[in-house]
C-alpha cells in the first residue's frame, strides 16, 4: 500500500505566552486516507521578558504601531524558527506551518489579528510557510476559532471528548455527523496572571489553588458571566477576559491564595459541565499538569481521563497546525464551518514559498 509522507515543522504561540512552541512532524497518509503522524524533536522557547511585556500590551496598541510590531515580531519569530532548525538538523522539510501570535480576536466584529505570518517569514527561513490560518473563516462570517478540532477529528477520534487546556479551554466532539467545538472558559491566561502576582509563573501542580480557599461570592458571580449561556459556536480572547474577567477580580479583596482556589473552582465547574458522565476525554495542554485541577474537574463529573505523554500533551496545537499546513499544501478543507459559524467548510491559510 503505497503512503504520501510529509515532514513539517509546526509552531504555535498561544495566549498564555508561554513561549514558542515548535515541534517537527512527520505524517503519513495510507492510500485509504488514514492519517499518522510521529512527533520528533519540540521545544518550547520562552519568551524573553521583553516580548513577554509587549504582547501582554499589544491589544491596545494604534494601527500603525501594529504593523511595525508585526514586521519585528516576524523577524523575530524567523530568528527562532532558523535556530530551531539548525541547532536540530531538521532537514527536507515540506513546509513551515506556523499559527503566529494572536493579538486581536473580535470575530463578532469581523476581526481577527494574528502577528509573525508575512511573506517575510519564509523568506528568512529559507522554506515555504504555510501561515494565517484564521482570517479566512472570520470573512466567511465564522469565528476563526477553535481550528484545532479538524485535527481532533482526524487524529484522535477514539476519545468521546478533545479537551484542551491552554490559556483557554476548548473542547471538540462529534454530533450527528457534524464536529462541534468551542471555547469553554479562560484557563492559564487568568491563573497565570494571579500566580505571577505571586512571583511564580504559574501554579505547580495546583498547589497554590489547594492551599486556599473558595470565596463563594466571586465564584458565583464568575459562574454567571453571559458567554457561558451562549451557545456555539463561540469563542474568547484575551480582550473578553480584560473586559469581563479581570475587573470582577480587582473588585474583591481576597488573598492570592483564595483568589486562585475560587478561579481554579470556577474553571472545574464550566469544564464538568461539557461531557457525558463516564466519557472518555483526551485531555492536552499546559493545565493538564494542574493535578488539583482535574481532581475538581472528576469531583463535578465522573470522566475516563486520558493524559497523553509530555510531548503530545505539550505539542498538540503545534502538531495540529502542522496538520492544518499539510491540509492546504493539498488544498483540503481544514476549518469546519460547523466549527466555527463560517459560511461553509474550507480550506484556509497562506502560503508563501520561499
Amino acid at each position: 500500500m503505497s503512503e504520501r509522507v510529509y515532514k513539517v515543522l509546526g509552531v504555535m504561540s498561544g495566549t498564555s505566552l508561554d513561549g514558542i512552541d515548535l515541534a517537527e512532524i512527520t505524517f503519513s497518509i495510507s492510500e485509504d486516507s488514514n492519517w499518522d503522524f510521529t512527533i520528533g524533536v519540540a521545544e518550547t522557547i520562552p519568551y524573553p521578558e521583553t516580548w513577554r511585556n509587549i504582547l501582554k500590551e499589544a491589544i491596545h496598541f494604534s494601527e500603525g504601531r501594529l504593523r511595525t510590531l508585526n514586521e519585528e515580531y516576524t523577524r523575530y519569530l524567523a530568528g527562532v524558527i532558523s535556530t530551531f532548525i539548525s541547532d536540530n538538523n531538521c532537514e527536507q522539510l515540506d513546509a513551515v506551518c506556523s499559527h503566529g501570535h494572536t493579538i486581536l480576536h473580535r470575530p463578532e466584529n469581523g476581526i481577527t489579528f494574528q502577528i509573525g505570518n508575512l511573506p517575510a517569514l519564509a523568506e528568512e527561513v529559507g522554506h515555504t510557510v504555510v501561515c494565517d490560518f484564521r482570517v479566512q473563516d472570520v470573512q466567511l462570517g465564522g469565528q476563526g476559532a477553535p481550528l484545532v478540532p479538524m485535527g481532533d477529528r482526524m487524529l484522535f477520534s477514539e476519545y468521546d471528548y478533545c479537551l484542551n487546556l491552554g490559556g483557554f479551554a476548548n473542547c471538540s466532539y462529534e454530533k450527528k455527523g457534524q464536529r462541534i467545538a468551542y471555547d469553554i472558559c479562560p484557563v492559564n491566561i487568568v491563573l497565570n496572571n494571579l500566580t505571577q502576582q505571586l512571583g511564580l509563573p504559574f501554579d505547580d501542580k495546583g498547589g497554590i489553588a489547594k492551599t486556599g480557599t473558595v470565596y463563594t461570592p466571586l465564584l458565583d458571580t464568575l459562574n454567571t458571566l453571559q458567554y457561558y449561556k451562549q451557545s456555539p459556536p463561540k469563542s474568547l480572547g484575551l480582550e473578553w477576559v480584560q473586559e469581563h474577567v479581570f475587573p470582577v477580580l480587582k473588585k474583591i479583596t481576597l488573598s492570592p491564595e483564595d483568589t486562585i482556589a475560587t478561579v481554579t473552582e470556577h474553571i472545574a465547574i464550566q469544564l464538568a459541565k461539557q461531557f457525558n458522565t463516564h466519557s472518555a476525554v483526551l485531555i492536552t495542554g499546559g493545565g493538564a499538569y494542574n493535578t488539583f485541577l482535574l481532581e475538581r474537574l472528576q469531583h463535578y463529573n465522573q470522566l475516563e481521563v486520558a493524559v497523553p505523554c509530555a510531548k503530545l500533551l505539550e505539542y498538540k496545537e503545534a502538531l495540529i497546525f502542522g496538520l492544518l499546513g499539510v491540509l492546504r499544501l493539498r488544498n483540503e478543507v481544514n476549518c469546519l464551518a460547523s466549527v466555527t459559524g463560517a459560511r461553509q467548510d474550507h480550506s484556509s491559510g497562506l502560503i508563501f514559498y520561499r
